[in-house]
């Protein structure tokens, strides 16, 4: 198979790239320079956002296409019209985003998706822009040769939102930790690794069409998530188990000031944590444990240093440590 994706040097392009290379399959790489892409691809250099920033596109021919793009729709549909007739498949990674909200518990891929996206929009939010995305894709290549990979949570090595390796950073500090409840609160997410070997199966069947990708309803609890966090980095820390009325009393955002976490019951845990993602389970989506997932992000963060790298178009997670103590303190903690 010959596979072009455009980025393939950070988080879920890298995943793709290097779970190509271990099939053996040939990979070209469409990226600015800004990181070097995987040992094995051959890359092509070029901003997708400037004037002739494609040029490095005009020749070749793949059997598919893998797209990340998360900004201005422009983008992609500049490039799927380059590549049309040159490449068997285009493969967009999208998002769970794309449903209207607020979304029905259990949603699935027929769900009522958000109005007045366009392939031609400027920016105009991450829900519309990956929406737009989708359109573009599919004015070019028509659905049977589009593969709309609409992601929840994505975790793992490689992660550039900073969620999980935030959540290591606060346990390797140490001491009482606040631990945003229920300790039963049922999570949904991805590894990216697992979203990566879905994916290139899904290319080598010929899948087309939308398709929740993340693990199944309850794949792991925030408890499991939090004491593997623990785990992983000593055993410094004491979960402070802290009621949700507490941490929502105390202004704290759920999702970005704690990431991962959203009290339950609420409509954003029903986006985040309740799909339906029965197609990806019938057409090969196979998922690790959370422990696995937590200790290869450990393993990777140390391998760089102790510092993850961080999109410059995604705002900063974490809670400030002189609010957590007022948090803990509130709830009789610390």
């Amino acid at each position: 198979m010959r596979l072009l994706t455009l980025g393939g040097t950070e988080f879920v392009g890298r995943a793709v790239v290097e779970a190509a290379l271990r099939r053996g399959w040939d990979v070209t790489v469409f990226h600015r320079g800004r990181h070097p892409a995987p040992p094995g691809a051959r890359s092509l250099h070029g901003d997708r956002t400037a004037p002739g920033g494609l040029a490095a596109l005009a020749e070749g021919t793949w059997d598919a296409v893998v797209d990340t793009w998360s900004a201005a729709p422009g983008a992609v549909r500049d490039a799927a019209r380059l590549l049309r007739g040159r490449a068997g498949r285009y493969v967009y990674v999208s998002s769970c985003s794309v449903y209207a909200w607020p979304p029905a518990p259990g949603y699935t891929e027929d769900a009522p998706l958000v109005a007045g996206a366009s392939p031609d929009a400027g920016p105009s939010g991450y829900a519309r822009d990956k929406r737009g995305g989708e359109l573009a894709v599919l004015d070019a290549f028509g659905e049977d040769a589009s593969l709309l990979v609409r992601a929840g949570l994505i975790l793992g090595p490689y992660e550039n939102v900073g969620r999980l390796p935030w959540w290591l950073a606060r346990a390797a500090r140490g001491g009482p930790m606040l631990a945003p409840g229920p300790r039963d609160l049922p999570l949904q997410f991805i590894d990216v690794r697992d979203l990566a070997e879905w994916l290139l199966g899904a290319v080598a069947r010929g899948l087309g069409g939308p398709c929740n990708v993340t693990g199944p309803q309850g794949h792991a609890t925030m408890e499991e998530l939090l004491r593997e966090c623990v785990r992983v980095t000593g055993g410094a820390a004491e979960l402070c188990w802290t009621p949700p009325e507490t941490v929502l009393a105390a202004g704290v955002e759920p999702w970005t000031q704690l990431p991962v976490w959203v009290p339950p019951g609420s409509v954003l845990h029903d986006e985040v944590y309740r799909a339906d993602v029965s197609r990806a389970l019938a057409t090969g989506l196979r998922f690790r444990p959370v422990a696995e997932t937590v200790a290869a992000t450990r393993d990777w963060l140390e391998g760089i240093g102790g510092t993850a790298p961080r999109r410059p178009d995604r705002p900063p997670v974490g809670l400030a440590p002189g609010m957590e103590a007022e948090v803990l303190a509130a709830g009789g903690c610390g």
